[in-house]
């Protein structure tokens, strides 16, 4: 009985050391969220625009931010910039009403891991937002060409150069090596590296691959990362 209790007690002091910003300036919905993370066990801090949010993420660390596409006076694309222009390696999750492949691609490309559309299932969020909290750290060097992956530093080496990764590229990077010479479908991809298992636009993956290949600046003897057009993608020395 005593061994229960103390397992459960070490299970919630995870759960509380795990800090959430909001950045959403609907007073409704910054509640909302607010009371269900809390509840949830997780700590919440909340600001109502974007120049607030850019001004508490300069002093403080967060483990994740749900920022809000439309706010006064900075966008949540804008604020998503400068926080990533930090290095900052935060998950980011955009709540927004916009839904056009180009919006969603803007946001991508502005850093945030991922996106979810208003209105939306607290418990959809819960489990996006469990997804980006699982710790896949291992203390193991992967390989791949002249590319060398360290879990346990999070570092991303090329020729012996540091390349700086956001956290979902560090995790499909990490997810094509640990594959290396199988097919890894974009089913198979958006099942284990974004944990999604409903229908979702595996475009997205793309965008990240692209995203991949441009800041590892392989020449073209070193594509290491193929496509398999019409089905995925494959690393190979």
């Amino acid at each position: 009985m005593v061994k229960t209790v103390l397992i459960i007690k070490v299970t919630l002091q995870k759960i509380e050391s795990m800090h959430i910003l909001i950045v959403e300036d609907e007073p409704g919905i910054v509640q909302f969220l607010q009371q269900g993370l809390e509840e949830e066990g997780y700590q919440v801090t909340s600001v109502s625009d974007g120049l607030q949010g850019f001004e508490i993420t300069q002093k403080e660390n967060f483990d994740l931010i749900l920022l809000d596409w439309m706010l006064p006076k900075m966008t949540g694309l804008e604020l998503c910039k400068e926080i990533r222009s930090k290095n900052n390696n935060t998950p980011i999750i955009f709540l927004t009403a916009k839904d056009t492949i180009q919006e969603t691609i803007g946001g991508l490309k502005a850093g945030a891991n991922d996106y979810i559309k208003k209105p939306f299932s607290f418990d959809e969020l819960v489990e996006r937002i469990k997804i980006h909290f699982r710790n896949h750290k291992q203390d193991e060097i992967l390989t791949l060409g002249t590319i060398e992956i360290n879990i346990l530093k999070h570092q991303i080496l090329v020729n012996q150069t540091e390349v700086s990764l956001t956290q979902r590229e560090f995790e499909l990077l990490t997810y094509l090596v640990k594959n290396k010479g199988k097919v890894c479908t974009r089913t198979q991809i958006i099942e284990d590296v974004w944990d999604i298992h409903f229908e979702y636009d595996t475009g997205v993956i793309d965008v990240f691959i692209n995203a991949i290949r441009k800041k590892l600046n392989l020449k073209i003897e070193e594509d290491y990362i193929k496509t398999v057009r019409g089905v995925g993608y494959i690393a190979n020395d």
